[in-house]
């Protein structure tokens, strides 16, 4: 190796490694994780509803799932990857559903392992930052299941800072 090419990479390196950092990012807790899929079965609950909460953080992992005494088992999985789908795509399933049915290139994205594009997914935000998601199923129709979750999100607006 000639003695500038060393010499290039060299300081090609030291450059790299003094730009590089730790990244530093907002995500769901437990208790706030908690307090969310609460509300979003209170709710429901409230408005006759039995259905299931499931809270994701920003990488779309389990939290916290709380089912309603009498909601079906099948709005555990449900609720999940609504949420799964809400935090991966950083928007409302709501939204996905409306880009799949207007949007032929959207198609097939039902088909990604976890997605389920049916309204009830909402992303958790800290400014423009998702942090997570919350996903409810079991109301009679997608656009309840998201009024329950905005209903649960707007109980924590406070701590979303």
């Amino acid at each position: 190796m000639k003695p500038l090419q060393f010499l290039v990479l060299g300081s090609l390196a030291v450059s790299l490694a003094v730009h590089a950092e730790v990244a530093s990012e907002k995500n769901v807790t437990l208790s706030l994780a908690a307090e969310i899929a609460s509300a979003a079965v209170q709710a429901c609950t409230a408005k006759g509803y039995n259905v299931a909460a499931t809270v994701v953080d920003r990488a779309g992992s389990i939290r916290v799932v709380m089912r309603a005494d009498k909601a079906g088992p099948h709005t555990l999985d449900s609720s999940r990857r609504k949420a799964y789908t809400s935090a991966s795509t950083k928007r409302t399933t709501a939204e996905m559903l409306e880009n799949v049915q207007k949007n032929p290139a959207a198609q097939f994205l039902p088909m990604i392992d976890g997605f389920l594009i049916l309204a009830g997914g909402v992303p958790i935000k800290v400014g423009d930052e998702v942090i997570g998601a919350v996903g409810v199923a079991g109301a009679p129709g997608g656009h309840l299941d998201e009024q329950c979750a905005v209903a649960a999100l707007e109980t924590v607006k406070g701590q979303l800072k």
